[in-house]
């Protein structure tokens, strides 16, 4: 029998792997590809688990509630990201091209004048927190304003957009 048929339409392997089409091993039902499938040892490894092995049953419920949690702590995270988006109006500020490497130039400026972000914050009226997103280089992830840019270049005499 030829590598990964799924057997004679009467479904009898012939004593045969399914997968590899080894002769002469002992077989079981395993599901690969979501079809079921008599396969040898050496085979099942590539199956989705097997009816006859309660651990890999075990193992196959433990993986599939681990990938769960995964894609629920993914979706947690991007809905975090985005929750920025909600009340913002671009078009009304909207946020400048800015300069390449905006994020360390605005940090250097700040420590240089001695400042750190609190203090800037409360300087030019802006929330910390968006300083620290301009400085990390997620200013449009973070919904950053074109105001709050020119804020910043006019109180450390800077560049941030790329004009």
């Amino acid at each position: 029998m030829a590598k990964y048929s799924t057997g004679d339409l009467g479904g009898d392997s012939g004593g045969a792997c399914e997968l590899c089409g080894a002769e002469g091993r002992s077989l079981e039902t395993a599901t690969v590809a979501g079809a079921e499938l008599e396969v040898c040892s050496e085979c099942r490894k590539h199956g989705e688990g097997s009816k006859s092995d309660p651990d890999e049953r075990k193992r196959e419920r433990k993986r599939r509630k681990e990938t769960a949690r995964n894609v629920a702590r993914l979706e947690d995270a991007r809905a975090a990201d985005t929750d920025w988006e909600e009340g913002t109006e671009y078009e009304d500020d909207p946020l400048p091209y800015l300069a390449s490497g905006y994020g360390a130039a605005l940090e250097a400026a700040r420590q240089d004048a001695g400042l750190g972000t609190d203090e800037l914050a409360a300087a030019i009226d802006a929330d910390e927190d968006d300083i620290v997103a301009i400085e990390q280089g997620r200013a449009a992830r973070a919904g950053v304003g074109g105001s709050l840019i020119e804020a910043l270049e006019e109180h450390l005499d800077i560049e941030l957009a790329d004009r």
